[in-house]
């Protein structure tokens, strides 16, 4: 089998995906493993090895050549995935670099090596292996730190770095059914390593079109609101900007964001995440994430910091009470964003996981008469 990496800050899950649509090849993401036999929720971006040795057996038992797969920073710190022993990567690519684990990293630089050694982990087994050949690695230009991480690779012996950006597509973006200019970022990265992997660029372009939300991500959930309603994943000050960037492009009215912050994670950026809703959308809800061990008054505290006192923010912190306000609230044509959860069917909350499903939730609501 040829293994395909994909790392990043935001959008691995959606790139990773729609490259497996494009090379019809089985996938490891953070929602959902496909074998090519059955599908199921792993519980990890990228598994344990011991787990990845029994997901490639299966699809080895399948007769999957290709296996695309996201590789979180944990994980290629710790090397879950036995780089050149267990799993040889034919390619990789980056989709972007923002501020988030800074609890387990701790800088961002650091942060960045890290990232970057994914790289050079591929350059040593393409050069170790003497195949005469150099493995392509994707860099997306558009996100933060894509220009950096381009300039800092293209040298790595063994690496073919291939810079991808909307404003070269190569591409017809024009039937995309997939919201913000992110998301067509993601589709040229994933168009890039499926050209990498031998599919024709015809080929790649019919899938494009066909391309619908998935997973938590911009997904349109109907409900009994005036207001459309989307739930997505975004959890990070950059994922948070760039949803809200991408509702406000279609939004006719005022749009809304419901949004916390996980607790027992990386407590720097929560100011960021309040600035970055401060700034893309009109009406403010701040709730509870996965508060987890801490209490959701003090994580909601820290994201008030980063919101300027004259951006008045409804703070609810049961999230249902949060999303019902937000749904109750906005009018015939706003938008509300519910961020955070994503494809997430469970609430962390004192170490026990409660079921909570944003899209059910919000296909619960009910307008009070």
């Amino acid at each position: 089998m040829r293994f395909w990496g994909i790392t990043g800050t935001n959008g691995k899950t959606t790139t990773t995906w729609i490259a497996a649509e494009m090379m019809h090849a089985a996938y490891i993401t953070t929602v959902e493993v496909w074998t090519g036999k059955r599908r199921f929720y792993s519980g990890y971006t990228t598994p344990p090895l011991s787990v990845l040795k029994e997901i490639y057996a299966e699809m080895e038992e399948c007769g999957i050549k290709d296996c695309v797969m996201e590789v979180s920073s944990h994980a290629i710190h710790q090397n879950r995935v036995g780089f050149g022993d267990t799993t040889f990567f034919s390619g990789g690519a980056f989709t972007n670099l923002s501020e988030d684990h800074l609890d387990y990293h701790k800088t961002m630089a650091e942060y960045f090596r890290v990232k970057r050694s994914f790289a050079e982990a591929i350059g040593k087994m393409h050069e170790s292996a003497g195949l005469g050949s150099k493995a392509p690695f994707v860099v997306c230009l558009d996100g933060e730190n894509g220009e950096k991480m381009y300039e800092s690779v293209k040298n790595i012996p063994g690496i073919d770095a291939i810079p991808v950006s909307v404003n070269n597509p190569g591409y017809d973006l024009s039937g995309l059914q997939l919201a913000g200019e992110y998301n067509k970022s993601n589709v040229l990265v994933a168009a890039a390593i499926a050209e990498a992997a031998g599919v024709p660029k015809a080929e790649i372009q019919a899938v494009i079109p066909t391309l619908t939300p998935r997973w938590g991500r911009l997904e349109k959930v109907e409900t009994a609101s005036k207001a459309d309603v989307y739930v997505d994943f975004a959890h990070t000050p950059d994922g948070l900007a760039k949803v809200l960037s991408a509702v406000r492009h279609f939004a006719n009215g005022r749009v809304w964001v419901v949004f916390g912050a996980g607790g027992d994670r990386d407590r720097m950026k929560r100011p960021l995440m309040g600035e970055a809703c401060a700034n893309g959308a009109d009406e403010l809800v701040v709730t509870s994430d996965n508060p987890r061990s801490e209490e959701p008054e003090a994580i909601i505290a820290d994201i008030l910091a980063g919101i300027p006192v004259e951006k008045h923010a409804a703070v609810i912190p049961e999230r249902r009470e949060a999303i019902y306000h937000a749904l109750a609230n906005a009018a015939d044509g706003d938008v509300v964003v519910i961020c955070g959860k994503g494809h997430e069917t469970t609430q962390e909350i004192k170490g026990v996981k409660l079921p909570f499903d944003d899209r059910t939730v919000a296909r619960e609501f009910r307008p009070q008469s």
